[in-house]
């Protein structure tokens, strides 16, 4: 899984002239003491989207495939930092309403339980009453999802909407919408929404099957150690957690581009099932004959984005994949303990507004205060 630096689409934007960040108003110059100097074709709007000084050199720009932007003015140092103050409270309340959105949908999933119970009951009766269908495509898919294991049918969610974000990224005239909501780069106009929709996007189909496949290879054993809803509140918040980290470690080694995809998630999910179970065994999916420790590995792929992270390669975004490791090992330590096994006075504050929504409360509140 890789969350990899994403430069640009496929089309080359125009280089901002030295000492702006770009090009305003033309301006006026006399030739001949008459003759004014024609306009200057205005810089596309692209680049205020990317942020300050976000350009191609004249060569690259040619090449119209994935093109390296040019960073030629980077904000100053206490611009920089003072910019991470918003992204630091997008990140805490991001946090903190996915864990209070997954004790809320646990305690609806167990009010409901009783009514689901009875719903399939009435279900196989009818099934067995109504005669039989050949080629019933419903109810293959039916059968195929019931195959499922509770992880697998969990993430199938996030995989769908990883391919839809996917399909979106081929529409040109989406390109810059893209660019701007679906890349997080610390140095961009749009700093906190990106910081959740960069996690569910993939510019490359490889890089998104890699993630999905590792995604999909984790989720039988993620979802059975923290059940389905504390398992998506830990994937959303690690999505932002480990973009944050990523905007921290740009803003401190000037290194500024802008960055995509799950991997800095999933590899909270992949350290949170290390660190709870260091003694499975594990494989790569090309050399099925070489097993080892899950402890091992996550001790090699954290030695390797430290080494990614103080070498400067630019392949992956190594800070996001140490951002998530650590927040996966952190919550299976210690944040379980501080923020799930507390969630009791909240859902209590949940079952009273629910209960005075019962009978006489009026909505939709009777049928759940009577269950």
């Amino acid at each position: 899984a890789s969350r990899r630096p994403w430069w640009g689409c496929s089309r080359g934007f125009p280089k901002s002239p030295p000492g702006r960040r770009e090009q305003g108003p033309p301006c006026l110059q006399q030739r001949c003491g008459f003759r004014k100097a024609t306009r200057k074709p205005e810089s596309k709007k692209v680049e205020e989207e990317l942020g300050p000084a976000h350009n191609e050199s004249s060569e690259t720009a040619v090449q119209r495939r994935t093109p390296t932007p040019h960073w030629d003015h980077p904000p100053s140092t206490p611009r920089a930092f003072g910019r991470l103050f918003r992204p630091f409270v997008f990140t805490v309340g991001v946090t903190g309403f996915s864990f209070g959105s997954a004790a809320i949908w646990q305690y609806e999933s167990l009010k409901s339980r009783v009514q689901s119970y009875f719903d399939e009951l009435r279900a196989d009766w009818l099934e067995k009453v109504k005669p039989q269908k050949r080629g019933d495509v419903r109810k293959e898919i039916n059968q195929w999802w019931n195959s499922l294991t509770e992880g697998q049918r969990t993430v199938t969610g996030i995989i769908a909407a990883n391919a839809i974000v996917f399909c979106l990224w081929r529409v040109p005239s989406l390109q810059r919408f893209m660019i701007r909501y679906f890349t997080a780069n610390p140095a961009s106009r749009t700093l906190c929404s990106p910081m959740i929709l960069s996690t569910f996007s993939h510019f490359s189909f490889f890089h998104m099957a890699a993630n999905m496949y590792v995604l999909w290879s984790f989720s039988t054993s993620a979802v059975s150690m923290l059940g389905r809803e504390q398992f998506v509140a830990v994937y959303l918040s690690a999505g932002v957690v480990s973009t944050f980290v990523s905007y921290v470690c740009k803003m401190v080694t000037g290194r500024f581009g802008p960055s995509l995809g799950a991997s800095g998630a999933i590899m909270t999910i992949l350290a949170a099932v290390c660190t709870k179970i260091p003694e499975a065994k594990l494989a790569i999916i090309f050399l099925p004959m070489f097993t080892f420790s899950a402890g091992n590995a996550l001790k090699a792929i954290v030695a390797m984005d430290t080494a990614g992270l103080v070498l400067g390669w630019k392949f992956f975004d190594h800070a996001s994949h140490l951002g998530g490791a650590m927040f996966g090992i952190w919550y299976i330590l210690f944040g379980h303990e501080l923020i799930w096994k507390n969630r009791e006075p909240f859902v209590k504050i949940w079952h009273d507004f629910r209960t005075r929504r019962g009978p006489g409360g009026g909505g939709g509140g009777d049928r759940g205060g009577a269950i």
